[in-house]
């Protein structure tokens, strides 16, 4: 028979487990919400390139009296475009590639799970 102390420390041992697992989890569940804002991010910064690209491409056209400015800004306004719309689409293609890797998660636990799935329930999207 194990003695009283030794008992005790299993059962710590046990719970300490329990709970290093729920820790895994929630780190696991907390990366996945940063790479979704780490993307967006992204799309933001590419935005405001974008933005400040074609806006300079028409400033140039505007308020200059020299060909080779206006030439150049009018260059400038639909690489701006382009680069806002190349943005739109990469941004999607990550999003759907984050999403597939999200659904293909496996919570472990039954608290976990609850959570997970809370998560579809708020903002009205499928379970996986």
């Amino acid at each position: 028979m194990l003695s009283p102390d030794k008992e005790k420390i299993k059962k710590l041992k046990k719970k300490l487990k329990v709970q290093e697992k729920k820790n895994v989890e929630i780190r696991d569940h907390m990366a996945a919400q940063r790479t979704i804002f780490a993307n967006e991010r992204t799309l933001m910064a590419y935005l405001r390139t974008a933005m400040t690209v074609s806006i300079g491409g028409f400033a140039a056209v505007k308020f200059s009296d020299d060909l080779y400015l206006e030439i150049i800004g009018i260059i400038l306004i639909p690489i701006g475009i382009i680069l806002a719309l190349y943005s739109f689409i990469r941004f999607r293609q990550k999003q759907k590639l984050i999403e597939g890797h999200h659904q293909d998660y496996c919570p472990t636990s039954h608290e976990h799970e609850r959570a997970h799935n809370s998560k579809y329930k708020e903002d009205g999207t499928d379970m996986p």
